[in-house]
């Protein structure tokens, strides 16, 4: 018989497993609060700008690749990849921007004027965060972290010290690199994992080489792109979608979750996968016997960082910005520190800029910007207007000062969305944006369960649980619940 399966949230994690689940034979159903598909990585429209809401950063493309592959198909099949050159810019301390090159010939060159001989630390430390990024991506994230057999694989225990899960990532880097700006840069890519760099383990250098060797690319259209891509091969694969239609109960039976309430209507389910929120699911929608953890539990997890964004139209052509320009000319140590170990708003905020149209002429009208600024903060703050207003005002001063031009006059469109704006369109626990913090506590076996051992249906996916934040293993996750559920059928 074929079983009937509901995914609450049509994130990428949701997605992911809505397509496996399809594909192996089940029957799909997917229940989204939202008027569309994509969670965090909806698109909205105004004024003739489109902007992508979440997230714009287009890294390890092997793993959108592999995802499609599963299905006989290709990313190409849905959407036109391109790979930018400069990855990015930025502006370091001393307000002078620097262009990162796609090429690692060009990057071996900058190294070196920066410190000499360092082109030949850069190489070896590529060619350990390779092997990370093999064993990383491709074996320990595909594990679901419900035992620690899962973890007795011969490779993974002859690589142990390789992996350089004892060593902070702060102290790695160091031990190759001195220049402040050479630090800075790979130390970056941790920022929104959850954790000082101090306090992230060595391995996440893997993310160094998901930057550096494969590159950063961009779906012309935008991120949405890829949700509409995963979207539509769900519905060839006979998934059905139930948009604006929050969950608002699991119902259970014994110890099985017998299926959910929707718009006040009961429909039954064999299994039901959480792609939503996890707190969200387990705390608000789950009778409390049933729940794994409370609130206690949730309330020690470390977060990952929220963010506070501007989508602005601008009515010219800005200088001196790139597709994505990171704007670090404030200590990256300092608001790190404000936003994982003195949670407050920062007071000298790092910001992130993308600037879509500047590869994608259909993001805005012509001879206009699109311009989308990210300031990373402690989940769980106090968001107010009063708090948006202000720090808009910090950014557009660095941004004209440092860019060199009036950018505030050519505003014609403007909206914030921040900590209460996660919370209500997504149910984000403290108003989260990334999930949980990758940090070596909540790591595999030490993340919230993906599978519910109280009720024998009932399964999570998405960034509260196995692999982590981020859109690659979001994708993971959802391959790898729908194999831990594909794993229970067959055995019945």
């Amino acid at each position: 018989m074929t079983k009937k399966i509901a995914v609450i949230g049509s994130g990428f994690a949701g997605l992911s497993a809505a397509c496996c689940l399809a594909d192996a034979g089940c029957d799909v159903t997917v229940f989204e609060k939202n008027s569309t598909p994509g969670g965090r990585a909806r698109q909205f429209t105004s004024e003739g700008f489109v902007f992508d809401m979440g997230p714009s950063w287009y890294w390890m493309p092997d793993v959108f690749e592999q995802f499609f592959n599963r299905f006989g198909k290709k990313a190409s099949d849905y959407y036109d990849l391109r790979r930018l050159d400069p990855s990015y810019r930025i502006y370091f301390s001393d307000a002078q921007p620097v262009d990162i090159p796609a090429s690692l010939d060009q990057l071996y060159e900058w190294f070196d004027e920066l410190e000499p001989g360092s082109s030949i630390q850069l190489k070896r430390f590529l060619k350990e965060a390779a092997y990370k990024y093999d064993v990383g991506i491709n074996d320990l994230v595909y594990k679901p972290g419900q035992s620690l057999s899962e973890f007795a694989d011969s490779r993974l225990i002859k690589g142990i010290f390789r992996l350089h899960v004892f060593q902070s990532i702060s102290s790695y880097i160091r031990k190759h690199f001195k220049h402040p700006k050479l630090v800075q840069l790979l130390e970056f890519p941790v920022l929104f994992l959850g954790a000082m760099p101090s306090k992230t383990p060595a391995l996440y250098s893997l993310m160094n080489y998901a930057d550096i060797a494969l590159g950063t690319w961009y779906p012309m259209g935008g991120m949405y792109e890829i949700v509409k891509a995963m979207h539509d091969l769900a519905v060839s694969l006979g998934v059905k979608f139930h948009f604006d239609s929050p969950v608002e109960q699991i119902q259970m039976n014994a110890v099985r979750a017998r299926g959910l309430i929707v718009n006040g209507e009961t429909r039954t389910f064999d299994f039901i996968v959480g792609g939503a929120d996890y707190h969200h699911v387990e705390q608000h929608l789950l009778p409390e016997k049933f729940r794994m953890y409370d609130e206690k539990y949730w309330d020690k997890r470390d977060m990952a960082p929220s963010s506070l964004i501007y989508y602005l139209g601008i009515n010219k052509k800005l200088d001196n910005l790139r597709h994505h320009t990171l704007f670090f000319d404030e200590s990256f140590e300092a608001h790190a520190k404000e936003i994982y170990e003195n949670p407050k708003w920062p007071s000298r905020p790092l910001f992130y800029v993308c600037c879509a149209s500047k590869t994608d002429p259909t993001s805005a009208p012509e001879g206009m910007e699109n311009v989308f600024i990210l300031i990373p903060t402690a989940p769980g703050l106090a968001d107010t207007q009063s708090t948006r207003d202000g720090y808009f005002d910090i950014v557009m001063d660095r941004m004209e000062g440092l860019t060199g031009q009036k950018i505030r006059d050519h505003i014609v469109y403007k909206r914030s969305y921040a900590h209460r704006d996660f919370t209500g369109d997504y149910n984000a626990y403290k108003g989260n944006a990334y999930g949980l913090a990758n940090t070596l506590r909540q790591t595999a076996l030490l993340k919230p369960s993906m599978i519910n051992k109280k009720v024998k249906n009932l399964y999570y996916t998405g960034q509260l649980t196995v692999p982590g934040p981020g859109v690659p293993p979001s994708l993971i996750s959802g391959q790898v619940v729908a194999g831990e559920i594909m794993k229970k059928i067959n055995a019945q």
